[in-house]
């Protein structure tokens, strides 16, 4: 009889073990961010100057780091998410890519757009310099607050359209709809249907030409060794494009014909490398869709890089674009200065906040976007990739704000929705009762045209899952009037404990 109770005390000392570990490793991320937010507290302390309002400027730095970690924790899925999905990267290496790049990203070319975030939203006139730093403080903690909750809740949110949001919030709450440059709202506004809908036309059209040039051919070894490079070369002229007018203004701002030859000049070079690498790895591969797909591999990988690069060099905006504006204010007493400052320390806060934040709570919205909506491969994760550079791009041209969270998503939707629609059109030209491939009871004794409908039913729950659509368009859909109402709350409640 010891026996069998020494085994039951062993068992539950063996699960208390493993309950006290679970509990260690869900606490750490939280304790690690926390002792984040707290040196970023101290470092401004340390380095803003001794004034009245200098505790402002420590108590936005926390808010500061604090959005940058959801940042970090919820915009980067967008461009990760594709390649680990397809199994191109693992997910610790889309971490340590995302990670460094991001930083790279935000820390070399960031800032470019932090005058749109902190100062164009507003009219200057409406706002006196303390209460432009409460309506700044207010729209950063509820847009963290918000993306936060979306986070959590496992849906990719527009982090640009959450901090507009909060600064309209803001605005209005400390000095009325007159204090908010509507003009500028509703060209951002323009996104909501443009970003998805440019994203998801761009990736169905590049992945139609993949399937009609080379996963379709019967001799699809020899039309991938002519394609593929050409695809590789569109890529690096894209990036270097998109790169040159986008993601390094900061550094330099090249002139229309100057992006134009670039692009050329690196679509050439790209072409030159990529055609033995893949003429060499054509050779080891079987004629197969599957191993067709491996060729796409390394581009990928490269395309998702790039792309964490040049979203950190704008995205960071939405963390330190309203810091750095409430820096600006306390420094000179002015509501809106002319020129937004943009210290390094701020850049900083940023830049290792989005790192830190993908590291910690990335994961779940990586999974989310690279598994849960459709099933992606390489070839298909490339076009998710290449499209959203496209449609920036485009978008640039055009003069229309976008958001890349809407852009990849969409594109994701593009691909997964044109899968249906070959899926459902084989149906149809199929003389095989459709029925006779499903061994489903209930459409054993169907009629053709009942077992057609079932399958295509069945085929838009394998392909894409319907769910996930409605939820993340419902998020996008209340993301600006939900943190522009938590702004407005949280501005009552700082003026009452601050002011």
């Amino acid at each position: 009889m010891a026996k069998p109770v020494l085994d039951k005390d062993l068992k539950r000392v063996a699960g208390l073990e493993l309950a006290t570990h679970n509990l260690a490793r869900s606490l750490a991320a939280p304790g690690i961010a926390l002792v984040f937010l707290l040196a970023a507290a101290v470092w401004a302390s340390f380095v803003v100057a001794d004034g009245p309002t200098s505790y402002m400027v420590v108590i936005a730095a926390v808010i500061a780091g604090y959005m940058a970690l959801n940042v970090g924790a919820n915009d980067v899925a967008n461009n990760m998410g594709p390649a680990v999905g397809s199994k191109a990267l693992t997910m610790l290496g889309a971490l340590l890519i995302a990670g460094t790049f991001e930083a790279a990203g935000a820390l070399l070319a960031g800032g470019d757009v932090v005058s749109t975030v902190a100062r164009d939203l507003l009219i200057g006139d409406q706002l006196d310099g303390d209460t432009f730093v409460l309506v700044m403080m207010a729209a950063l903690l509820a847009s963290a607050l918000w993306v936060n909750l979306a986070t959590i809740i496992g849906a990719p949110v527009s982090t640009t359209h959450a901090v507009v949001g909060g600064v309209v919030g803001a605005g209005i709450a400390s000095a009325g709809i007159g204090s908010v440059a509507w003009p500028v709202v509703g060209t951002i506004s323009l996104s909501w249907v443009v970003s998805p809908a440019l994203g998801g036309l761009f990736a169905a059209m590049l992945l139609a030409f993949i399937r009609a040039t080379i996963t379709k051919r019967i001799d699809k070894i020899s039309a991938a060794r002519v394609w593929v490079p050409i695809l590789v070369a569109l890529m690096t002229g894209v990036f270097t494009m998109y790169l040159a007018t986008k993601g390094l203004k900061r550094i330099w701002s090249p002139g229309l014909t100057m992006v134009l030859l670039l692009g050329l000049g690196f679509a050439v070079l790209g072409w030159l490398v990529a055609m033995p690498l893949i003429r060499h790895q054509s050779l080891k591969i079987e004629n197969r869709t599957k191993h067709i797909a491996k060729l796409f591999r390394l581009p990928l990988i490269v395309a998702a890089a790039l792309l964490s690069f040049a979203h950190g060099a704008n995205d960071v905006a939405n963390a330190i674009g309203p810091f750095a504006a409430i820096v600006t204010a306390v420094q000179t007493g002015h509501a809106q200065s002319a020129d937004i400052t943009l210290p390094l320390w701020v850049l900083l806060i940023g830049a290792i906040g989005i790192a830190l934040g993908l590291a910690l709570f990335g994961p779940r919205l990586i999974r989310t976007v690279g598994e849960q909506i459709t099933k992606l491969n390489e070839i298909r994760a490339y076009c998710v990739a290449l499209s959203a550079a496209i449609t920036v791009l485009a978008a640039s041209a055009l003069g229309l704000p976008v958001s890349s969270t809407h852009i990849a998503v969409g594109a994701i939707f593009g691909v997964g929705f044109l899968r249906e629609y070959v899926a459902i059109r084989e149906m149809k030209g199929n003389a095989v009762p459709v029925h006779a491939r499903f061994l489903d009871p209930a459409t054993l004794n169907a009629t053709p045209e009942e077992a057609l409908s079932k399958d295509r039913q069945q085929a838009g729950r394998r392909l894409v899952r319907r769910q996930h659509v409605l939820s993340i368009a419902a998020a996008w859909v209340i993301t600006v009037p939900a943190s522009a109402a938590l702004a407005a709350l949280v501005f009552l409640v700082l003026g009452l404990l601050i002011g």
